[in-house]
């Protein structure tokens, strides 16, 4: 329980005052911050009325001549605010803060390539180095075309079974825990790498579309 500032009603950890509508000086998790259920599952179009109607009830500028503590609170709660809805409206972004909550995170040294992708990597490696070789041969920029849309293709399979995790944690589809995380791990990684891909194809393929 915390004590509001303004009014001193006793409440909940929350950004805004139940009693009198002050912001609260409390730090709480993302998902606590836009009054929304502790779940990776989420509602775009609730999130987005959530982060407007909590931004309007405690913008600074309704603050202004108000006391000290208020104020602070006022700013610490729009930056919570703002970070947690940045966070939240991003399924990848949203996946890695879930497994902070859970007390896990991906590897600092997750650079190596997921088994599945190995083959494909390196022929895509290969023909992005004959691309520059041979000055962006139209021949050769088809080719990295092609595999640039099978990439891109193969990130919207990733961010499904990413949806299909979430929904999995969210349905209490299985009690293994451990188990989930493991799973969003890989396609975290997975989604790491090709979007990694994705931004080397296009750095090759760029100076040739330009031109």
């Amino acid at each position: 329980m915390v004590r509001c500032p303004s009014c001193g009603r006793q409440q909940e950890p929350q950004l805004v005052c139940g009693g009198c509508g002050a912001p609260q000086p409390v730090e709480v998790d993302y998902f606590a911050a836009l009054a929304l259920p502790r779940t990776p599952v989420i509602d775009q179009s609730r999130l987005e009325t959530a982060y407007r109607d909590l931004s309007r009830k405690i913008h600074p500028d309704r603050f202004a001549n108000s006391p000290t503590d208020v104020r602070d609170a006022s700013l610490r709660g729009t930056a919570l605010l703002t970070r947690s809805y940045r966070t939240l409206k991003d399924p990848v972004s949203r996946g890695l803060y879930w497994l902070e909550l859970h007390g896990r995170k991906l590897a600092e040294n997750n650079k190596s390539v997921p088994a599945d992708l190995a083959e494909m990597v390196f022929e895509i490696q290969e023909q992005l180095a004959e691309l520059r070789a041979a000055n962006g041969a139209d021949e050769i920029k088809e080719q990295v075309n092609g595999r640039r849309e099978a990439t891109r293709q193969l990130m919207e399979e990733a961010k499904a079974e990413l949806e299909l995790n979430f929904g999995k944690w969210a349905s209490n589809e299985t009690s293994d825990s451990e188990e989930l995380a493991e799973e969003l791990k890989k396609i975290l990684s997975r989604i790491a790498y090709l979007r990694t891909l994705l931004r080397d194809i296009d750095r090759e393929l760029e100076p040739a579309t330009a031109s």
